[in-house]
Formats: structure tokens, C-alpha cells, sequence
């Protein structure tokens, strides 16, 4: 029976713990690395006939050489990488053996291909009954399309929304779709692993893109549900509050970015910016005139804004608590003193954690393994684990098995 340790020091919440992924891209993988980051030992199946996971390939232009692609070191730090193909039978009977120790299985296959590997839950659960089985798919168990994150964007209703006033559909920059539906099967996960430390018993846990997707569409299919009012796209600016999401550019070409959600809010708003009479002008009285208002107050406030230097609105409007953020790029954010923590370096490579909750009284550690080269740990899986010799895997190796 699972067994999770009751004093969780340093964040090693799965010690012990033995995941196998069968998943590639970038949905199950971010769940392969979130068990990983909190000690889990994870163990990632690559196909020596396709050369392991398709992401290894994804190289942005910059990138140049054999090492590991950006896209791959984003979300596989902390495995291990065997070289198996489990399509021939005895690369099939070694994952067999391997899934005898296991606690978790994660698979993002389409419908139907699981089944045909001989790795669904049915399969798998008559080696170990007890095994999470944690399954991400496209549209569901009976859809068999294939989901692709811009798809799902699309489809989903969130490409309507992105993007300018009168501009087209814009698709998010990061696959916020794979995201989401990787942080809905850890919530499935996490669920059967209480009911297994209660009963003992495994199960199987399913979702998909396309459900993860509508079920994040939040205030926005609210909006239409109950309010009959189809989103629209409107640049960064919020629907049902004002000045909220909207940019503007300050003295010093920079830009800041205000969330205002309360009176009190603006009304401070208005007294950093010398604008008293705006505060108490009628048509900017509450949140619902503001809205009805957007354009005018927005003029107004840029012809304010642009008077002052970037730094001093931040700290002016921060010592009042009116919500304003400076528009970073990826590298600004990334120098935050608030997100160090979250970098990690290893095997000359950078990256982030994904996992961010803080515990009282609990110190975390950056001891975690590097994104893995192409089966990288398949003779220590196979030798040391399941006791195969060197010769074994050399005519596994012979055979294209590993």
C-alpha cells in the first residue's frame, strides 16, 4: 500500500513515491515534474523509434547544437528517462515489471491507442490493483481527435476573446490549455491518493483539454450565461470593471498596467494623479458608470499619467493600494526578488519550478535532478532496478527494444 511520509520536511511530500510517465508535450509531463519537485520518483518512457519525446525536436531558431531544447527543459525536470518500446513485447514485459513498484501511472494517449498498447487502466490494474491511473486526453474517452493546445484555444471560446478591438483572434503565447488540464488531473490525482491512504484501493483519473478549457472560461461564460453578453475581444481591458487591465504609457515611455476594483481604489487613483474632480464627477461614481465610461475615463487618465515617471506612480499608488504593475518581458520577471526561489539550475541548464504553495516552518530545497537526456537512466532502471545484466540490455539494445 502507498505509504506518504506523515513529517513532510524540505517539501519531499512523495517520498517514495514511484510515478511512471507515459506522456509527452507538455499536459501530462507538467504533471511527471510536479510529482518530481516534491520528491517523487519519476520515471519517463521514451520511444527509442520515434527518439523519445517529440519536444527534444522543438528548437527555437536561437538554439543551436545537441543540447537539450528549451521546450523540453520546461517542464521535465527531475526525471529519469528510460529508452523502451513497448510496442514489442519485451519492451512491453519490462514496463510491466516496472508498473509492479508503481504508485502512479500518467498517460496522455488518444482513445483507443492506450488500449491497443496494452497499457490503459484495465491492462495495467490486473498487474497492480492499486495503481493511480491518471489519463489526459483531447475531447474525452469516446472523442478520438487528437488535442492540440491552439485547437483547444480556439474552440474553447478563448481565441474569440484575445486580441485587440477589430483585430483577429490572437492565440495565447503559452499553451494555457496543456497548463490547466495538467493542474486538473494533479487535482484528480491528489483526490485518489487520499481516497487510497483511506481504502487502499487505486482507480483511474480522467480528463481533457477541451473540459479543462470551457471549465476555466470563469466570469467570461458566466457572462454569456448569465448576462446573455458574448465576449468580445477588447485588448487587455477587463468587461465588468474599469479601469482594470488597461495600459497606459507614463512620462518616461514606460507603461504600467492599473487593476482598480473598488471606489476607494480609484478614488486614491485620482488623488495620486492631482484629478479630485474626476473622483467626484457622476459619470466615474461607481464601477458600473466606469464601465459605461471606459473610453472618456481613459483619455482622461492618459492625459494624467503621461505626466509622471513610471517608478513614482508604482511606489505613489503602492503606498495607497491602488493595484498598478510595470509591463515586464520575460527576463524582468524572471530578476523579481519575489520568484527566485523558484529557479533552478542544474546540469547547465535554468529553469522554474511549477510548483509554488509555501508551507509554515518548512525550508525549500533546489535539490532536484536536471531535465534528462534521451534514456539517460534506462541501464540504471534496468540493472539496478529490475536486475537485468549488461548483456540483456545489450541485445535489448540490439533489438531496438531500448
Amino acid at each position: 500500500m502507498l505509504k506518504i511520509r506523515t513529517i513532510m520536511q524540505d517539501q519531499q511530500f512523495f517520498s517514495g513515491v514511484k510515478v511512471i510517465e507515459l506522456a509527452s508535450v507538455l499536459a501530462g509531463p507538467s504533471v511527471g515534474q510536479f510529482f518530481a519537485e516534491l520528491g517523487g520518483d519519476v520515471v519517463k518512457i521514451e520511444n527509442p523509434a520515434t527518439g523519445g519525446d517529440v519536444t527534444r525536436s522543438w528548437k527555437l531558431k536561437e538554439e543551436t547544437g545537441d543540447q537539450l531544447t528549451a521546450y523540453f527543459t520546461s517542464i521535465n525536470w527531475g526525471k529519469r528517462s528510460v529508452s523502451l518500446d513497448i510496442s514489442k513485447p519485451e519492451g512491453l514485459s519490462i514496463l510491466y515489471r516496472m508498473v509492479e513498484k508503481a504508485d502512479i501511472i500518467i498517460a496522455s494517449y488518444k482513445p483507443g491507442d492506450a488500449k491497443k498498447l496494452k497499457v490503459d487502466y484495465r491492462s495495467l490494474c490486473q498487474i497492480n490493483p492499486n495503481i493511480i491511473y491518471g489519463q489526459i486526453t483531447g475531447y474525452g474517452t469516446e472523442n478520438v481527435k487528437v488535442g492540440y493546445d491552439a485547437i483547444i484555444q480556439a474552440e474553447a471560446g478563448f481565441m474569440s476573446m484575445n486580441g485587440e478591438p477589430g483585430g483577429a483572434p490572437t492565440k495565447m503565447p503559452v499553451a494555457l490549455m496543456d497548463i490547466l488540464a495538467g493542474h486538473h488531473l494533479k487535482e484528480g490525482i491528489l483526490l485518489r491518493l487520499i481516497h487510497k491512504l483511506k481504502t487502499g484501493e487505486g482507480g483511474k483519473v480522467s480528463v481533457s483539454l477541451i473540459e479543462s478549457a470551457v471549465a476555466s472560461l470563469a466570469n467570461q461564460g458566466a457572462n454569456w450565461l448569465v448576462a446573455g453578453k458574448v465576449p468580445s475581444r477588447q485588448g487587455s481591458a477587463h468587461p465588468n470593471i474599469a479601469p482594470y487591465g488597461d495600459i497606459f504609457v507614463t512620462k518616461d515611455s514606460k507603461q504600467i498596467i492599473l487593476a482598480v476594483g473598488t471606489d476607494r481604489q480609484f478614488v486614491n487613483l485620482c488623488k495620486v494623479l492631482e484629478m479630485t474632480a474626476i473622483a467626484n464627477d457622476l459619470q466615474y461614481a461607481s464601477n458600473a458608470l466606469r464601465v459605461k465610461h471606459r473610453q472618456p475615463l481613459y483619455d482622461l487618465l492618459q492625459g494624467r499619467i503621461c505626466r509622471y515617471n513610471q517608478q513614482y506612480l508604482i511606489d505613489e499608488l503602492n503606498a495607497l493600494k491602488v493595484p498598478v504593475g510595470a509591463i515586464h518581458e520575460v527576463p524582468e520577471a524572471l530578476q523579481m526578488p519575489e520568484v527566485q526561489h523558484l529557479l533552478m539550475t542544474g546540469g547547465g541548464v535554468r529553469g522554474v519550478r511549477t510548483f509554488v504553495a509555501h508551507f509554515a516552518d518548512e525550508e525549500r530545497k533546489s535539490g532536484i535532478l536536471p531535465p534528462p537526456r534521451y534514456g539517460e537512466h534506462t541501464q540504471q532502471v534496468l540493472m539496478a532496478e529490475l536486475g537485468l545484466s549488461a548483456s540483456d540490455i545489450q541485445r535489448l539494445s540490439e533489438n531496438k527494444v531500448v
